[in-house]
Parts: C-alpha cells; structure tokens; sequence
C-alpha cells in the first residue's frame, strides 16, 4: 500500500469517526420523545443528553493527552472501542436509568472521537494539507445537522429506536479497520507517567461546575449551587496546583504562555457559547414567539448546516496563502452580523430573513472554527499535539455547557408571546457582545499567516 493510498484511508476513517460524533446530537434528540414514550421516566429526559455531554467534556483534554503518551491509533481504538460499546448497551436498554448509564460510557469514548482525529490530521497532513482537510472533516459537521433529525425520524418511525444507537457498529468498525491499516506511528519504547491525580481532580472539578449550573438553571438561585461552585474552585486550584507540579501533565501550563493557544480557546469558548444559545433558542422564537410549528424550527435553523460546508471550505483553500488572523475575523464578522440580525427579530419576522440570519451564523462558524483548529494543531510540535487539540475542544464543549445555562438564566418562565419575545431579545443582544469580543481577541492574530507559528 502506497503512502498516497494509506493517507486516503487515514482521511475516510477520520470522516466517519466525526460524523459519528457529529449525527449523535441531532438523531438522539429526535428518537426522544419515543423513548420516552416506550421506557417511562420522563424525568430523566434532560439526563439522557446532558450526562453524554458532561462524560465528553471531561473525556476529550484526556483522550489528548494519552493520545500524545500512547500513540494516536492505539488511544483512537480504545475510544471507539468504548464508544461502540456504551451504543450497544444504550440501544439494549430496558429503562430510562439504564439508559443514562449506558449514555454515560458512550461519552467517555466519543471525547476520544472529539479530538484524536483532529490530532492525526496535524500528524499525517502537512500546514497546506490541513486547511483543505479540516474543512472537509468541520463540512461534516454541516452535513450531519441536516441528515440527522431526518435519518432519526426515519428510523424511530420504519423500524425502532433501538436502531439508532445500533447504526453506530458498522461505521465504528469500519473507521477501526482504515485506520488500523493505513496509519503507522514510531512510538519511543519507554515507561510512560500518566498525570492519574490530575485527571480526577479535573473529572470532579468539571462534574461539579457542571451540575452547580444545572440547579442553577432549574432552581434559579444562587444559594443552591453556592456549596458546589465553592467545590469546583477548590478542585480547580488543585488541579492547577497539581499540573505545574507533574512530569507529565494532563493540560500542560506552558500552553498559556503560546499567544495562539490563549487566543484560540478563549475565542473558541465564547464562539461555542454563541454557537449552542442561537442553535436552541432560533426554534424558540419560531414556536413560542411567531406561533409557527416544530416544522419551520428546522426550517430557519437549515441554512446553518449548509453555510457551515462552505465557510469550512473557504477557510481549508485560504489557510496558508492568506494570514489566518484574516480568516478568524472575517468568519467571526459573519457570526456577529447573524446575531446582530436575530436582535432585529420581531413578532411578524419571516422564515426567510431567519433562513439568512443563520446562513451568516453558519458561514461565520465554518470558517472560524476550521481555522482556529489548523492553527492549535501547528502550533506546538508531535508530543504535545493531542494535549493541545483535547484543550482546544475542551473550551469549546465547556463554553457550549454553560452558554446553555447562563443563558436560560435570562430566560422568561413563560415561553409564549411579549415576555419570551422580551427574554430572547435580551440573550440575542448577549450574543452580539460575546461575538464581538471573540473578534477583538482574535485581532492580535492578524499578520499571521500560519508558518510565523507553525512548529511542524
């Protein structure tokens, strides 16, 4: 096998191992309500989803960082391994409390699946290859938005829900198969130091925080989640302590002192906080507001799939020829313009302008988020690659769990008519100001044209 060949596999398993990632969101979401229905406990609904995300969250920076310990192929295997398994029991499920169990285990794999294949496209592709690929791989993200809630509503519909955790084998095993037999790594035979203490501190630190923000939303007072954000900062300096005292650590601090790091995770944090509040509270105006039905939800939120392809592409052919502070702040003016348009929003507001205020969001993410990630991946050398990528993620996932939070803060108990109109013009308004302090930061990387930082 030829190394031209081996590449194309490496790329196809990646593919796919993204858009098992990237469909999970959107075809769970869908089959709910009739899981629901078959399995009872609808007062675990929230836990089936958010328990996925809070494993993902913690999972990813530690899949990097083994990645960079272990080797890419060996961790990504483990990952999916775990992934498919944690699928295979969610679709056996007998109960809505095994079913969170079984969620809770696909998780931990799918933060192996969030950041590993970012991680290999810094190894295998050069710093002219990687702009091309990362759009590729951010287009199926686009692509999954779209099929997913139709391929949901398909299965759960023709055949059974049980199915669309089942659907994820055969892709799994198959990504398993490419990459096993396309990608080579040269790993130093040595005994490797696992950062152990560090990774609980930060698993308890993020379960916490997490859980502190969902009383806080579901209670909306403070005193209820004071005891456990008190926690959280105790377990956080901890953490930090530990990291800057470890031979190996988890989230290495000499990543804040790389200007390109600092940059791109704090704009990609507030860039995924911007992200999650647009993607659920658009269908909210739509229903609670317009008084239109489920079906014109999905129909303004479509455009974002589709200009997402497209500013991933523009972004994949500029990197390298244009300075990629250029393309960060172009994407982000797009994003700004789409959340100054829902601002405009009002009662009578048609689907079409909608449609076009999310094309712009969509334009605006595919070419931000694609650059900020071929950016981290050239900004530090092999061994510390998968580190940076978890990281990288890491902020963007955290931003998305506590935008859906924060946000519902400015939330109006009632969901219908002058008072949700009054709430959501509040958060739009939010979206504006984060969006454009995600640009003033990204500001300091103009004139960076990607090899001023490229380590290899």
């Amino acid at each position: 096998m030829n190394n031209g060949t081996k590449r194309n596999y490496v790329f196809i398993s990646l593919i796919i191992a993204t858009f098992l990632t990237a469909i999970e969101g959107t075809i769970v979401s869908t089959a709910m309500p009739k899981i629901v229905d078959d399995l009872g406990g609808s007062h675990l609904y929230t836990w089936v989803i958010s328990v996925y995300l809070l494993t993902t969250v913690i999972s990813t920076p530690v899949f990097g960082k083994l990645a960079d310990l272990y080797g890419r192929k060996r961790m990504f295997t483990i990952g999916v391994l775990v992934f498919l398994c944690g699928s295979m029991l969610s679709g056996f499920s007998q109960s809505m409390e095994q079913l969170v169990i079984f969620r809770l285990i696909q998780g931990i794999g799918a933060g192996a699946l969030a950041t590993i294949p970012f991680t290999i496209i810094g190894d295998v592709f050069t710093f002219e290859e990687r702009g091309k690929v990362q759009g590729w791989i951010s287009s199926v993200w686009g692509v999954s938005g779209i099929i997913g809630p139709v391929t949901g509503g398909l299965i759960v519909d023709f055949i059974s829900w049980h199915w669309i955790f089942f659907m994820n084998l055969p892709f799994g095993l198959v990504s398993l198969f490419l990459l096993r037999i396309s990608l080579k790594e040269n790993l130093e035979k040595k005994k490797q130091l696992i950062d152990y203490p560090g990774m609980i501190t930060f698993s308890l630190s993020m379960t916490s925080f997490l859980f502190a923000l969902t009383l806080l939303r579901e209670q909306g007072s403070f005193t209820a989640a004071a005891g456990l954000l008190t926690v959280t900062v105790v377990l956080l300096g901890a953490f930090l302590f530990i990291e800057a005292k470890s031979k190996e650590p988890m989230l290495p601090l000499s990543f804040f002192k790389i200007p390109v790091l600092v940059i791109a995770n704090t704009a990609g944090f507030l860039l995924g906080f911007v992200l999650i509040t647009a993607t659920f509270y658009i269908p909210l105006w739509v229903q609670g507001v317009t008084n239109l039905n489920a079906t014109f939800s999905g129909i303004a939120a479509l455009p974002t799939s589709v200009t997402w392809l497209f500013g991933a592409l523009v972004a994949g052919r500029k990197l390298g020829k244009t300075p990629i502070g250029i393309i960060v702040t172009t994407g982000i003016f797009f994003v700004i313009a789409g959340t100054f348009s829902m601002v405009l929003f009002k009662t009578d507001t048609t689907i079409p302008w909608m449609m076009a205020a999310t094309a712009l969001l969509g334009f605006g993410f595919g070419m931000a988020f694609t650059a900020f990630t071929v950016a981290v991946q050239s900004a530090v050398e092999w061994r510390m690659r998968g580190a940076a990528m978890g990281t990288h993620n890491l902020m963007k996932n955290l931003g998305q769990a506590i935008g859906i939070s924060l946000s519902g803060l400015l939330l109006s108990d009632e969901l219908k008519g002058a008072a949700l109109e009054a709430s959501l013009h509040s958060v739009f308004i939010l979206l504006v100001i984060l969006s454009t302090v995600a640009m003033g930061i990204s500001f300091i990387l103009f004139g960076k044209r990607g090899r001023n930082f490229a380590v290899h």
